[in-house]
């Protein structure tokens, strides 16, 4: 593994100040990441990592505004993501964000084609559909452009959502195990694919993943338990 590298002032793309996520359980609420300090620098590679049910997916969904944080302060590329509404947030992440889910969420009635070109389409972009070309010809499904998700193997899928993520060229991408729901083969191919698609677009990358060989790829490895970030030596054993 790479030696963990730290965000130096003024360099961090993604900063969480004291955040906490609470939620209504069953019982009453449920307090689901607890006082979370970190910073995400510009260009890095990182890997969120833990037991299920850890809080690893919560804190990928505060980073990316899919969840509100209850207490503390989530700063993204300058702007403050606590103090926006869902609709300023939407656009946000339209704008700077790839979302890449282990489940696809391609929409079913849409080509491969169709699905990558929606995002660049939501932009205002003229050009949506070539550049929605060139990203499927990048992830090596130009010959699938017209074909539905229902026609495509589940590795076929998760490239096309990869292309769907990066097409708008965002600036971070948040992948919530990306594999998960992948044999070995096709996994390690969509991971190859997502590093080298990262290191193109020149995109900081945020992974939560089970997979200690993928957690070792990232230039630095967050372990939590129990919605809190663990000291670093956890982290460090859980890459290995």
């Amino acid at each position: 593994m790479t030696p963990a590298q730290h965000p130096q002032d003024g360099d961090a793309l993604l900063t969480l100040q004291d955040a906490v996520l609470t939620l209504d359980g069953n019982s009453g609420p449920v307090e689901i990441l607890h006082d979370i300090s970190l910073e995400v620098r510009k260009g890095e590679t990182l890997a969120l990592v833990g037991p299920s049910g850890s809080g690893k997916s919560s804190l990928l969904m505060l980073m990316g505004g899919l969840e509100q944080a209850t207490a503390g302060r989530i700063t993204a590329l300058g702007q403050d993501l606590t103090a926006m509404g869902e609709d300023a947030l939407a656009r946000f992440r339209r704008a700077h964000m790839g979302v890449v889910f282990q489940s696809f969420h391609l929409i079913p009635t849409m080509t491969a084609l169709e699905n990558v070109a929606t995002p660049l389409e939501l932009m205002g972009a003229r050009d949506a559909f070539q550049r929605a070309k060139a990203e499927l010809e990048a992830v090596g499904l130009a010959h699938r452009a017209d074909h539905l998700p229902a026609q495509m193997s589940g590795g076929e899928q998760q490239r096309v959502a990869l292309a769907r993520a990066l097409a708008p060229r965002p600036a971070l991408i948040l992948a919530d195990e990306p594999t998960g729901n992948l044999d070995q083969t096709n996994g390690a191919a969509v991971m190859d694919l997502l590093f080298s698609l990262r290191d193109r677009h020149g995109a900081t990358l945020v992974m939560v993943t089970h997979a200690p060989e993928l957690a070792a790829r990232c230039d630095r490895v967050i372990a939590l338990r129990d919605g809190r970030i663990q000291p670093e030596d956890s982290a460090q054993e859980a890459a290995e």
